[in-house]
């Protein structure tokens, strides 16, 4: 086995990361499983805070899809670079927000365990989508669960929602939604168990692909890294986004479609469920297939051209 050059206090591993709680958590956890690894002190690691684009308060306040105001490089771009000029040697992201390529000279092949994968239905008064009355207002900034809950109840009335945790939290407190969702691994990860939620089973909506998981981001020159990170890294998450992330690259990676998948595995097999809907809800499309795990990704690109072919022409129009 090769020896690794071991980070110190002296001379201590960056650690790259936004700067919201859940960031911050996700960071924490990194640091705490490799200094385990290692058997290294928590100050043979620095946290870096990094600033993107999608922190902007502006943004925030702004209520905007994600879509309009640049997709998922928002939360990464910043990140990505301080990581390809050596400012930091490795970056912590929730793999929900991760576009599915990499910057050349980035390569992301370290998960940590995924954390539960559903949505949460957060409301003080209410259990559940089921008990909202007609015409309700709902609040979300993802076009995936927006599209889910028009399908489901087209009464609705979906408002833009954006924000961390707390902002979400103290907009619903200030009355301008009955409920909002999140989801539970945020919740699980900040130790939020005073937030009225309520998890939302997989069959009633299908969460993002990769939700629940943190992925750590590394150069692909950067040998060191790689021999740490193999050390934490959960093959069974890997497996899982394998496929899920093939489904999502052959269907469209960007933040424009409302697109939900979750892979499972069961012994040697990989179940793999997907859909794709209108970002209006009038219609959903989906699938739910088996294969060796060896094959999920290969089975999720499949699945993304069988939904595109079902899909037809004339479901995309609307993003022209």
């Amino acid at each position: 086995m090769t020896q690794i050059d071991l980070p110190s206090p002296a001379s201590p591993l960056k650690i790259g990361t936004r700067g919201s709680p859940l960031a911050l958590a996700q960071a924490y956890e990194t640091r705490a499983r490799l200094a385990a690894a290692f058997d290294l002190p928590d100050d043979a690691f620095e946290i870096v805070v990094i600033k993107t684009t999608g922190d902007n308060q502006a943004l925030i306040a702004a209520d905007k899809p994600l879509k309009e105001l640049g997709g998922k490089g928002l939360f990464t771009k910043e990140i990505e670079e301080d990581l390809l000029s050596g400012a930091i040697d490795i970056a912590v992201h929730s793999m929900k927000d991760m576009p599915v390529q990499q910057p050349e000279g980035l390569m992301l092949d370290t998960y940590l365990p995924r954390e539960d994968v559903r949505d949460a239905f957060i409301s003080p008064s209410l259990a559940s989508i089921h008990d909202l009355a007609k015409g309700a207002v709902v609040g979300t900034s993802s076009l995936r669960r927006r599209a889910q809950l028009l399908h489901r109840r087209p009464d609705l009335n979906v408002v833009q929602f954006r924000g961390n945790v707390q902002t979400r939290l103290r907009k619903l407190s200030e009355g301008v939604a009955e409920c909002t969702f999140l989801a539970m691994a945020g919740l699980n990860r900040l130790a939020m168990a005073d937030v009225p939620a309520n998890a939302i089973e997989t069959n009633d909506m299908l969460p993002a692909v990769a939700q629940g998981a943190i992925g750590i981001e590394r150069r692909t020159s950067d040998s060191r890294a790689a021999d740490m990170l193999a050390a934490i890294h959960d093959r069974q998450t890997g497996q899982r986004l394998a496929a899920e992330r093939a489904f999502l690259a052959a269907l469209d990676g960007s933040c424009e479609t409302p697109i939900a998948g979750l892979a499972e595995l069961d012994g040697t097999t990989l179940r793999l469920r997907g859909e794709v809907l209108r970002p209006d809800g009038s219609e959903a499309i989906s699938d739910d297939q088996s294969c060796p795990i060896e094959d999920g990704a290969e089975l999720g690109r499949a699945m993304a051209a069988k939904l595109l072919d079902q899909a037809g022409e004339g479901f995309f129009d609307w993003k022209r």
